[in-house]
């Protein structure tokens, strides 16, 4: 029989019953509600336990992160200092006890007590110090707190935000490592099918040994491509134990796939000005520079008077000294009028103002870092959204480009270099139809974030 004909019958005996699958791309149905062209790919084996979706990480993180714990003591220690700047306010009650003993017709010689003569006594009695006014010091002392504890709430929020961030970032990578997972199985699947039909070629003599050694050296790629990708299943699933705050490990949970991110807006303005008014870091910088004009305010006012009251009153059951009234009481109104103190108030306001100018021009630069984020998350969110179609096409297109090699190398009219290369573009498409995908994910989280509405 003419080789030709040996060729085309050996061909097609092998195609009819060891034909190779051909890899599935990880290309999943649009989920429900899911803009048309974007698809969300299969998460590949998850770890055994219970199920977890990305909203329930991202709530386990904010319950759990000591990130977000240590900001909300810091917010409860912020609000304790409204009561202590307004105790002010209020009258300061202290009880004394008092006894002495002197010498008889003692006098003092040195140091300082209220009286100068020694003698006997045992009281007791009340003393009541009374802010009258110290036209607007405290008031203003007040306000800055009030403004520090609305700055540190904001704070909190922001940290909420970060560690949100963080879960989604790391979710997406451990769904992605696992989609990549499934796609280097299947490249091994595939790849380990034609190296066991060119060895059958070849014990037949119909196949030389560099074919086999090709076939045999694809095979061994696609599985070190396996073992990269479990390992980073394994370091993806640590990281996220490390964002869920959790000292459970992450790799306990299953995690489901969540659905697909809607496209992204036309126009990166209005997504700034909602950047603007929503972020909490900007939010925590102008209460930050309210306060440092409250607290300029308040040093300003050193410069004024000061307005006390005090009454004392209390009891003498046992003195000495005869004729003394067994009880006392008294009042009286201080009025403390600052001269000179080495300038010392002077450097206060000044530093006062210095800082406030200093809160300003954070604010201001905060503004602009905001905005650039934005525009930043705005374009990758938008060229990830574009490449999903494109990759899409390329796997449709390099399964096609397979299935011709390998038809034509069947029949022995191309080399074993063009099947394997058909094969290596097809995993090329199927690994950037998985990133695509999860880079846009990512990155919609990402823009998400940068314009203060992510949860």
């Amino acid at each position: 029989m003419p080789r030709f004909l040996v060729t085309i019958a050996v061909a097609a005996l092998l195609h009819a019953q060891t034909a190779p699958p051909t890899p599935n791309a990880p290309v999943m149905s649009p989920a429900p509600g899911a803009p048309a062209g974007q698809t969300a790919p299969a998460p590949g084996t998850p770890a055994a336990g219970a199920p977890l979706t990305l909203a329930e990480a991202e709530a386990i993180a904010v319950r759990n992160h000591p990130r977000v714990a240590a900001a909300m003591n810091a917010a409860a220690a912020a609000a304790q200092q409204i009561t202590e700047a307004r105790s002010a306010f209020y009258p300061v009650v202290a009880g004394d006890v008092t006894a002495t003993q002197g010498y008889d017709l003692g006098r003092l010689g040195a140091g300082y007590l209220s009286a100068s003569r020694l003698f006997n006594r045992f009281g007791s009695g009340l003393q009541i110090n009374q802010l009258v006014t110290d036209f607007g010091r405290t008031m203003n002392l007040v306000a800055n707190s009030r403004l520090q504890a609305e700055a540190a709430n904001q704070t909190t929020l922001a940290t909420r935000y970060d560690v949100i961030m963080a879960v989604d970032r790391a979710y997406f990578e451990v769904l992605q490592d696992e989609a990549f997972v499934k796609v280097a199985r299947d490249t091994v699947k595939a790849r380990q099918t034609l190296a066991n039909q060119v060895n059958e070629l070849f014990k037949a003599q119909l196949k030389s040994e560099v074919d086999l050694s090709f076939a045999q050296v694809n095979v061994s790629q696609s599985q070190l491509l396996l073992i990269r990708a479990q390992d980073s299943v394994r370091q993806a699933y640590a990281d996220l134990a490390r964002a869920l705050g959790e000292d459970r490990p992450a790799a306990a949970y299953s995690l489901s796939e969540p659905p697909a991110s809607p496209p992204p807006a036309a126009d990166a303005r209005p997504l700034i000005e909602q950047a603007v008014q929503n972020r909490p870091e900007l939010a925590a910088l102008r209460l930050q520079y309210e306060a440092a004009q409250k607290f300029e305010a308040a040093e300003r006012d050193l410069s004024r008077p000061n307005i006390t009251g005090i009454a004392v009153g209390g009891a003498l059951p046992y003195i000495d000294e005869a004729g003394l009234p067994p009880e006392y009481e008294a009042a009286g109104v201080n009025l403390q009028i600052p001269i000179f103190n080495g300038h010392l108030f002077a450097a206060r306001r000044e530093a006062a103002r210095q800082e406030a100018l200093a809160a300003n021009q954070r604010l201001r630069d905060e503004r602009q870092q905001v905005e650039h984020d934005v525009q930043n998350a705005f374009v990758a969110a938008s060229t990830a959204y574009q490449r999903i179609p494109v990759t899409e096409e390329m796997i449709k297109q390099s399964r096609l480009a397979l299935d011709l090699a390998q038809g034509r190398y069947n029949l022995g009219l191309a080399s074993i270099v063009e099947v394997t290369q058909a094969q290596l573009n097809l995993t090329e498409a199927q690994i950037e139809n998985v990133t695509a995908i999860y880079d846009y994910q990512t990155a919609y989280a990402a823009l998400q974030y940068t314009i203060g509405i992510l949860r």
